[in-house]
């Protein structure tokens, strides 16, 4: 199996660095002084459940130079999807599957817009992690897993072997029968990342100081009600246990989008946050939390460019 990690971030970096370890042929697509020193030192992943290294290994700036691949991992921001799909017919032969792990629910309707939609499946993934310097991942917290499956809830053989891939490489997987569900679970979650922004907190502290923890929840309580207006199937004690799941998190970790809007650098807060606000405009949902986030952060998304 020939894989093309699109991005190699914390999330790339990480499970491209585990497929590659594992002796499939890998080629990641990076940039800059991230792509010359994994093109010289090779690639380093350090983790809390144990460090590898591999040099060489195969890294390119330029998508066309990938080669045809079977599967594509995309693992850029969200914000960048569009245009790295229109970048990808080169890559693709009549079989590729194109796995997008971006945050936030319509990665998988953007791609398929551009390719074939018969290439796209629906796929999300669970890691805290982020590059530590050029050619070196830090995987700080959460056990990181990979969930995915057809977007029409079709059990099929390219999952099937997407599947076996992961186990020999040692990645947690899951094939779901009901892909937007879980979705919009990690999605659920993941809006936090605007609160930490705006709070300038951890997760620890954010989660500690009960007026910051009961925004949280009324953050998380509203994106529930917003996916129970649109027929998405998630259970009722869902909250509960995602507050759990934040509770688990290591206190000092913040997310990709937290850190974006503190560096001042463009964040997919469009994804998130300004997600919901557009969907609860459409469906007649109030989401009073949600809007404060995303209509505080959008004077510092102008500010980087990326409105």
């Amino acid at each position: 199996m020939k894989i093309a990690i699109i991005g190699t971030g914390g999330v790339g970096g990480y499970f491209g660095g585990k497929l590659a370890k594992a002796g499939y042929d890998v080629t990641f697509l990076a940039r800059g002084q991230h792509l010359k020193a994994i093109q010289h030192k090779g690639l380093t992943v350090e983790s809390i459940l144990g460090d590898f290294h591999l040099n060489p290994v195969k890294a390119t700036d330029q998508i066309g130079a990938i080669g045809l691949a079977d599967l594509v991992i995309i693992a850029v921001k969200a914000w960048q999807v569009r245009d790295i799909a229109k970048e990808m017919h080169g890559i693709l032969k009549t079989d590729t599957v194109i796995m997008p792990l971006q945050n936030g629910i319509s990665a998988a309707e953007e791609i398929s817009e551009m390719v074939n939609p018969g290439h796209v499946i629906g796929s999300l993934c669970r890691i805290i992690s982020k590059i530590g310097s050029p050619g070196v991942i830090c995987h700080t917290g959460m056990e990181p897993e990979i969930v995915f499956g057809e977007l029409d809830h079709s059990l099929s053989n390219r999952l099937s072997n997407i599947k076996k891939a992961f186990d020999q490489a040692g990645i947690k997987s899951r094939i779901s029968s009901d892909i937007q569900a879980d979705l919009w679970k990690k999605f659920i979650a993941i809006c936090v990342s605007g609160l930490l922004a705006v709070s300038k907190t951890t997760y620890g502290e954010l989660r500690e100081l009960k007026e910051t923890r009961g925004l949280m929840l009324e953050l998380l309580n509203e994106i529930y009600q917003l996916s129970q207006k649109m027929g998405i199937k998630i259970d009722t004690d869902y909250i509960a246990r995602s507050v759990a799941l934040i509770d688990s998190f290591p206190y000092d970790s913040t997310s990709s989008l937290t850190r974006d809007v503190w560096e001042g650098k463009p964040s997919e807060i469009e994804y998130q946050n300004g997600t919901v606000v557009k969907l609860a405009d459409k469906h007649g949902i109030s989401v009073p939390v949600n809007r404060f986030v995303y209509h505080c952060i959008l004077p510092m998304e102008l500010k980087a460019g990326n409105r």
